[in-house]
């Protein structure tokens, strides 16, 4: 019996600190304990999402997706080409939330407008964002180098190479630049299966797997991890005008409207990539 009292005796001491209240420190720790994962859920749940972006959920992914590449939010994340900002809706919740920073990059100043109007609208939401100019060409703020924890690109790499190999060379060269050691960037883009003609990366909005990792690989980047999270089995991939015959964008108009609404938005792939640690 002797030989239990000490742990009697610390039983009762937690006993008394509960009943006290749990020091500020402790409640702290608690609060910042909470799975990434969480916190990827609150944000995808956040009331100022447009209706309509969250209708696209289905085909995006986003809360998968973005715990599959790790992004935490108290993480530098950079969020490249945002377009009207589908995903910046999401990660501007989260970085707050967590106390992190996002960055959203862009060719300066026309691809950044629709997020500076989201600014002038929420400036509660998205007032802390920081604008940068990416790739990045002169006087204008960028990411600074070695700040990001996370590098996103979502549907752009094929924009990019559209502009031909150089410059797609240089984007993952600047997006290495930003990133620490050990860093992810986490590419989603149109699917071009690896058996058709390459020529369709200049004019389809599709990008071959191998291209892709070529690219991030010769930028100094190792492959982390892929997944099929974002993969639609159903598109052929083979459509006179792109990949925009699908939704959203659905460029036939009225024609075969209702194939293209079954075959769903895009097939994708999603890789991860690490900027090695050393």
């Amino acid at each position: 019996m002797r030989s239990f009292r000490p742990v009697a005796i610390a039983a009762l001491l937690t006993a008394a600190v509960a009943a006290c209240g749990a020091p500020t420190h402790d409640a702290t720790a608690n609060e910042h304990s909470a799975k990434p994962g969480d916190a990827i859920a609150a944000a995808v749940a956040a009331p100022t999402r447009s209706a309509d972006n969250v209708a696209r959920d289905t085909y995006r992914h986003p809360a998968e997706t973005l715990a599959f590449f790790g992004v935490k939010p108290g993480d530098t994340v950079v969020e490249l080409w945002p377009g009207g900002g589908w995903y910046t809706e999401i990660l501007a919740p989260l970085t707050k939330a967590g106390g992190g920073t996002l960055y959203v990059a862009a060719p300066w100043e026309r691809g950044l407008n629709r997020i500076k109007e989201k600014q002038a609208a929420d400036a509660d939401t998205y007032g802390a964002l920081q604008l940068a100019e990416f790739p990045h060409a002169g006087a204008n703020p960028k990411v600074p180098d070695g700040s990001a924890d996370v590098v996103l690109t979502f549907r752009n790499v094929h924009n990019w190479r559209f502009g031909g190999t150089d410059n797609t060379a240089n984007a993952f060269k600047q997006i290495f630049a930003m990133l620490k050691p050990g860093g992810v960037l986490g590419v989603v883009d149109h699917r071009l299966p690896e058996d058709m003609d390459s020529a369709l990366e200049e004019k389809s909005g599709y990008m071959k797997r191998s291209s892709v990792v070529a690219f991030a690989e010769a930028a100094g980047f190792k492959l982390a991890g892929e997944s099929d999270i974002n993969a639609n089995p159903k598109d052929t991939h083979d459509y006179e005008k792109g990949v925009w015959t699908l939704p959203p964008n659905l460029r036939e108009g009225e024609t075969d409207r209702d194939k293209y609404l079954a075959i769903g938005e895009s097939d994708r792939m999603t890789l991860k990539f690490v900027k090695p640690a050393s």
